[in-house]
């Protein structure tokens, strides 16, 4: 149920944020706020729906999840007290967005950094010290949620920023347009779940729990490396929202460019600093020797998919922003479901334990031949439906 929040906020925070810059670049700053208004009381209305349903249905929903009788208490202990704090998960979630889209990246990280460092120290605190085991560790994350929440709308409540909270307006029509252009994301959120829980069982028939510990701290150092081009695709599509509204097409082209280069770049560095440093990587999460081996070797084929994850996720992000939530969704259906799941499905079976380290840069490698058959269609070649040829009226 976490994730089911964290993946509907993000789809309005990434969705919403998509025309909130189109109507700042339009001049429409009185929709902006309407919209900004709108999308926040929407994400907290269905984070109180999640509360309730979760808080009524906690022993099914733990039983759904895999909640054996010996770990259903703890299970039911954590989700519940998760859960309370659904409000501000989400709330934290859209503002990350939407503080960009206003132009105060800067205190979007500042309040995600102090998120986190709260969340770290209590931790301890609640577990260690108060000794409330999985429940303190539910209330220390929750309790942090709460810091970019509180101040995301007391910022959007008192600011003089052109992008502010106005009176409440419905619109079904923006609504629909931000669940479509932020589906991506909420694909993305989702999948991630399904995929651990295959390569879980995957790691668990080649190598067992080694195995399965061995991908958890691959995961882990996915996330880490990828994080760099989540937050860039973050940082970026305001600004490419904002020019696709003003119908801009040089800085348009020039975002395109400098954007695209970044991430060829990058990547290829990320790539060598990750094979360099997995076996350092590694020993920050494990001192078990055999689960070391294991993700040690298979850390430096994983980080193969670096090369391309960075070209799949900024693209999926700037089709968001270029209000294409259909092509946004196929690239990240493809990449984070589509072609990890057939990968994961054949590739064990012929290359054994290689195959599984193989299954997610196979899949990112093919997702960016989507990606780049893509780029041809809407960027490349002379036609109308080329965003950086074409205006916002003839698109």
């Amino acid at each position: 149920m976490v994730n089911v929040a964290i993946a509907i906020s993000t789809m309005l925070g990434t969705g919403g944020s998509t025309i909130i810059s189109k109507y700042l670049g339009e001049g429409k700053k009185e929709r902006a706020r309407e919209a900004l208004t709108q999308f926040v009381v929407l994400a907290l209305v269905l984070s109180f729906v999640l509360l309730i349903i979760s808080e009524i249905f906690l022993t099914p929903i733990s039983r759904f999840l895999g909640a054996s009788d010996i770990l259903l208490a703890d299970c039911r202990m954590y989700l519940g007290t998760a859960m309370l704090f659904a409000p501000a998960c989400m709330l934290q979630a859209v503002f990350q967005s939407f503080l960009v889209t206003a132009g105060r990246p800067g205190l979007g990280l500042a309040l995600m950094i102090g998120a986190g460092i709260s969340n770290m120290v209590l931790d301890y605190v609640l577990i260690v010290p108060c000794q409330m085991g999985i429940a303190g560790a539910a209330l220390a994350t929750g309790i942090g949620q709460c810091i970019p929440a509180v101040c995301g709308l007391c910022f959007f409540l008192f600011t003089r920023n052109e992008l502010r909270f106005c009176r409440f307006t419905f619109s079904a029509k923006e609504i629909g347009s931000a669940c479509y252009n932020g589906s991506s994301e909420m694909v993305s959120q989702l999948s991630n779940a399904v995929i651990t829980f295959l390569l879980n069982i995957v790691m668990m028939s080649l190598a067992g729990e080694n195995g399965v510990a061995a991908i958890t701290i691959l995961l882990y150092g996915q996330f880490l490396f990828n994080a760099v081009y989540m937050g860039f695709s973050i940082g970026i599509s305001p600004i490419v929202g904002f020019q696709y509204g003003a119908g801009n097409k040089e800085k348009l082209r020039k975002i395109y460019r400098i954007s695209f280069m970044f991430v060829m770049i990058s990547s290829v560095l990320v790539v060598v600093v990750a094979v360099l440093f997995s076996p350092a990587i590694v020993t920050i999460f494990t001192k078990d020797q055999s689960t070391w081996d294991l993700a040690a070797v298979g850390f430096r084929i994983f980080a193969v998919n670096f090369l391309f994850s960075g070209i799949n996720v900024v693209s999926s992000g700037f089709f968001t922003a270029l209000s294409n939530g259909k092509v946004s969704a196929l690239i990240s259906f493809s990449r984070t479901l589509g072609f990890i799941v057939v990968s994961l499905l054949t590739l064990p079976s012929i290359f054994g334990i290689t195959g599984a380290w193989l299954a997610v840069p196979v899949a990112e490698f093919m997702t960016m031949i989507f990606s780049g058959w893509m780029h041809r269609k809407y960027f490349w070649m002379h036609r109308k439906q080329n965003y950086l040829e074409n205006s916002i009226s003839e698109n």
